[in-house]
């Protein structure tokens, strides 16, 4: 079963989006918290952190393997195994809240609060569900070989995303 479903997303004004995720993952948070949080493990599912100072107010550069965007900003909260946030150019405020559950699986409650239009927001909610199922498979020792990526999956997620959205 993926650990995501489909996400909501809230019109904020014009071109102005709010996207939620509720990700549940068969993971204890302390094993989690490095994939969200150092270089060696975003790599493996999201980006490349080419500069990621570990800290409130830090700077953070991440450049996707995928389709080679990069973008850089500040690490807007910091809270050790808990919270961390990322704010960057084009993809706007990035925000991982992690909940245990017992002790061996977490909840992710993430938001993205980001411009663009209707397309972009499509193309962002398909991203990240499929970064997400990335990282499912990252924290069970498959990380993304970027070498071999493809658009086939993210394709996939935004059809059925844009379908959603005119249901």
């Amino acid at each position: 079963m993926t650990p995501v479903t489909h996400a909501t997303s809230e019109n904020r004004g014009e071109n102005r989006w709010l996207l939620r995720f509720e990700v549940h993952l068969a993971c204890a948070y302390e094993d989690l918290w490095p994939a969200l949080s150092t270089a060696a493990g975003l790599r493996g599912w999201l980006a490349a952190a080419d500069v990621l100072e570990r800290r409130l107010g830090g700077a953070v550069t991440l450049r996707w393997l995928n389709t080679g965007t990069t973008v850089s900003g500040r690490v807007t909260a910091w809270d050790v195994e808990r919270v961390v946030e990322y704010t960057v150019a084009e993809q706007g405020r990035l925000r991982f809240h992690l909940d245990p559950v017992g002790t061996d699986s977490t909840v992710i409650r993430f938001q993205a609060e980001r411009s663009g239009t209707e397309e972009d927001r499509l193309d962002a909610l398909a991203g990240w569900h499929h970064h997400f199922e990335l990282l499912e498979a990252a924290l069970h020792g498959h990380p993304a070989d970027w070498t071999q990526w493809t658009d086939a999956r993210w394709a996939e997620l935004r059809a059925s995303y844009a379908a959603f959205s005119h249901t």
